[in-house]
């Protein structure tokens, strides 16, 4: 048995082995130390301030089980609950904003929404794919410009000043049923269309915000988009910046920076650039992709920008649609600096 006051040599140990031992004693010290002195520097940096950003929380209603599983309301009520300042509508030929409804209607529907206490924070349509401003179809292009002017109407109903508004598009990849259009004739359709829209928005104080879609193969540039918003010199044609749409091949914190002051309105959509599906399937729930979230934000803020960032997503969980609500709240609560 070794006693506490032993010699080394008492020990079996040799004084070149005290010597390694106490070597790797001192190094294993200053391992130590070095490890503590990172993970310091690192509690530092994670404990810096996170930037509060002044801009506002909305969602779309498509990512809500609407109509199946929830009503209008529910859905108003859940986004409230979930902490968001506004919500997007959606028009439709065949739900509660449609072609259907009218004055009376849409009043109703901004009524309860100020009842619950939620903001419309805009409106949007799919409506501009079936029927597009730039179709070889003259009856289309009529259609699509009747129900832009609808949508006008009813966004000026419902108390917000936002329509999405797509101007046109070269090819259509998920339709098969739109011949693509010449880059130069697609411009010249989406000019006229815009155009004549124009007047009933300065009339109703409604923004048409021009949205940018890769996919479209129309307004492929920040360049591009600027010209062709500022080529109408009025104070109701702006941009609806759509973070997911340029993602596969570009980057939204260019865009943002470019266009400034002509932003108007805000889909977050995530993207992966991991991948190499350029359907809707390629969207993810917030911050499951790669995007530079914390570029994207302060370029934003940069520009000035304080209107709404409204997640966008076409795929209501299956089963407790609820969480996804919630998640995307969190989420943006820890991207405005609300949550840290």
């Amino acid at each position: 048995m070794t006693t506490p006051f032993a010699t080394p040599d008492d020990r079996g140990m040799s004084r070149r082995g005290l010597m390694q031992s106490t070597l790797a004693a001192t190094g294993l010290v200053a391992l130590n130390g070095a490890v503590e002195a990172a993970a310091a520097q690192g509690d530092s940096e994670s404990k810096k301030p996170v930037p509060r950003y002044a801009m506002k929380k909305s969602i779309n209603q498509w990512a809500f089980p609407y109509p199946d599983k929830m009503s209008l309301e529910q859905c108003l009520r859940l986004a409230k609950s979930a902490g968001f300042d506004g919500i997007e509508l959606n028009y439709d030929l065949d739900n509660d904003l449609s072609p259907k409804s009218g004055t009376k209607e849409y009043t109703a529907i901004r009524k309860l929404a100020e009842k619950i206490g939620i903001q419309i924070s805009g409106l949007c349509s799919f409506l501009f794919w079936p029927y597009p401003f730039t179709s070889h179809d003259p009856a289309k292009r009529d259609r699509a410009l009747e129900l832009a002017g609808l949508m006008t109407q009813a966004a000026h109903d419902l108390g917000t000043e936002n329509l999405l508004v797509v101007p046109g598009a070269v090819h259509i990849p998920w339709r098969t049923d739109y011949e693509p259009v010449a880059n130069d004739l697609c411009d010249k359709r989406a000019r006229e269309a815009i155009g004549k829209l124009v007047k009933g928005a300065e009339q109703l104080k409604v923004n048409l915000n021009i949205e940018n879609i890769f996919f479209n193969g129309y307004l492929m540039t920040p360049m591009e988009m600027a010209a062709f918003v500022d080529s109408f010199q009025s104070e109701r044609v702006h941009v609806h910046f759509d973070t997911g749409n340029i993602m596969q091949y570009q980057f939204p914190e260019h865009w943002i920076a470019y266009l400034g002051k002509r932003i108007r309105n805000v889909h977050l959509k995530e993207f992966t650039k991991k991948g190499t599906d350029s359907s809707l399937e390629s969207f993810r729930p917030l911050l499951d992709g790669t995007t530079n979230w914390p570029a994207v934000m302060e370029a934003f803020n940069t520009t000035g920008y304080r209107g709404y960032l409204t997640f966008e997503y076409f795929h209501p969980y299956q089963h407790y649609p609820e969480a996804l609500i919630y998640q995307t709240a969190d989420s943006l609560d820890r991207m405005l600096g609300i949550k840290v």
